[in-house]
């Protein structure tokens, strides 16, 4: 859980910017209640620039540098939300971008394992995540490749596009337990080209290379999601 945000004398202020995009997010069909206590729990204004901090509480994606945003906070609810994550859970995030979405799973009682390819954005999400008392596991490399040593994975959460689901990533999750029900790992990711994407989940239904559940939602925009071969 995070403590108070260093250096902020306005935390009521902030507090109450807060409960009003819960209120936000729940206008706009986000239901799951433990999520929306997430978001009201997270000091998002402590992740963006301090020049776009009267923005912060504002339901969109701001500029963090090097092309890449912070995630709006609907979106981060709802890829949140199509995981249901659980208490203790091992989860993946392929982006850490500010940091934002990795500090909401962590309200959740997560266990969170971040990769970043940015390394200037990965040390500052770094240090931002230990001064407000979060405690994720980063990593400096290609997300697209996941992170085998501590897998498998209750939950990948990607944050930014592909054209298709990574097989490393499909790959690390994990399998399901053999009830009737697949309840095996998943994975949410937007998938598409530059022209828009279209917010995936897929679900781990079995031990072989195609027993995946693939459920399509709605429409968003994000930046690419690059790998190594890429730079190439």
């Amino acid at each position: 859980m995070a403590s108070s945000s260093p250096g902020d004398g306005n935390e009521r202020q902030y507090r109450r910017r807060r409960e009003q995009l819960v209120e936000t997010l729940r206008s706009r069909g986000i239901h799951d209640e433990r999520v929306l206590s997430a978001i009201g729990a997270v000091p998002r204004h402590a992740f963006v620039d301090p020049a776009l901090r009267d923005r912060a509480y504002a339901d969109e994606a701001l500029p963090i540098g090097l092309n890449q945003t912070i995630s709006q906070p609907f979106t981060v609810a709802y890829q949140t939300s199509l995981m249901g994550v659980q208490p203790d859970d091992r989860i993946l995030e392929v982006g850490t971008g500010s940091g934002y979405q990795a500090a909401v799973l962590c309200e959740l009682d997560a266990r969170v394992f971040s990769i970043e390819r940015h390394e200037d954005l990965l040390a500052r999400a770094r240090r931002l995540l230990d001064d407000l008392g979060y405690d994720v596991r980063t990593r400096h490399g290609d997300g697209a490749r996941g992170w085998p040593a501590f897998a498998p994975y209750d939950g990948v959460v990607v944050t930014a596009a592909a054209p298709e689901a990574p097989d490393p990533l499909l790959r690390q999750l994990r399998e399901p337990s053999g009830g009737k029900a697949p309840d095996g790992g998943i994975l949410v990711i937007p998938l598409g080209g530059s022209g828009g994407q279209t917010m995936t989940r897929i679900t781990r239904t079995g031990t072989g290379p195609h027993d995946y559940e693939r459920e399509e939602f709605h429409s968003f925009r994000f930046v690419p999601l690059v790998s190594e071969e890429d730079d190439e």
